[in-house]
């Protein structure tokens, strides 16, 4: 696994949500002249061990923005909340990212040299993505690995990232964190949730989830209409529309 990766013949791919970390790992791969050819967005479209559950649908505007195609790929139900053994349901839903990333090898001119990925501190994830890359013989380009979370924060908004709250389920993060922008005042009272409730700082153990509705990679910004919807501890936006704006 490289967090330093020069550009390499071939395609890159960056595994892609619209949320702020595979975001960032897009963007940090740009920056590094990594050619990426593909996004590739899973949409689990129910619970998830593996993938970034709330909004893929929007990865479509947000890819359309970036100004990079995108693949979208849409397994059979996961059935994770049936899952008993989390490490098995995990290798399960690696499976149909891989098949996807063998089909682009196959069709793409050069075909894949490696994969972006947003995991800070996911083994569980991360080694997962990792002995995929291994099996396929591309490499893994994962610049958020093992960085602090509020350093990472920082520079996210530093670049001029806008962040948006999607979904949260975890003590302390009520109603009002949804369609709350993530800057540096919600920063510094998630340090504080942090050390209350134990949540993580950039949400990385489901307590949040994000949408970048605009940054320096992102031709227009992501305009959005919604709806919050909360069941008692956890919630989520419903968004009944969304566009590029100017």
């Amino acid at each position: 696994m490289s967090d330093d990766s020069g550009p390499a013949d071939g395609h890159w791919v960056s595994l892609y949500s619209g949320g702020k970390d595979s975001s960032w790992a897009l963007y940090q791969a740009l920056e590094r002249d990594l050619p990426v050819g593909r996004l590739l967005t899973v949409h689990p479209g129910g619970d998830s061990y593996m993938y970034h559950v709330p909004a893929t649908d929007l990865a479509t505007l947000a890819a359309e923005s970036v100004g990079i195609p995108l693949i979208d790929v849409y397994p059979d139900d996961l059935d994770a909340d049936a899952a008993e053994d989390s490490g098995a349901q995990g290798d399960r839903e690696v499976e149909p990212l891989e098949a996807a990333l063998e089909d682009l090898d196959a069709e793409l001119e050069g075909g894949v040299a490696g994969v972006t990925a947003g995991a800070v501190e996911s083994e569980f994830q991360t080694s997962r993505i990792e002995a995929m890359a291994e099996r396929l013989g591309i490499e893994l380009f994962a610049p958020l690995w093992q960085r602090d979370p509020r350093t990472l924060a920082d520079e996210m908004l530093d670049a001029g990232f806008e962040i948006r709250i999607v979904q949260v389920a975890a003590g302390g993060l009520d109603e009002s964190w949804l369609g709350r922008r993530l800057d540096a005042d919600a920063l510094d009272e998630l340090e504080t949730l942090h050390d209350e409730y134990g949540v993580h700082i950039l949400g990385e153990g489901g307590e949040f989830e994000t949408l970048v509705t605009d940054g320096p990679h992102m031709d227009q910004p992501i305009e959005l209409e919604y709806e919050t919807e909360w069941e008692g501890t956890r919630g989520r936006l419903r968004i009944t529309d969304a566009w590029l704006g100017e």
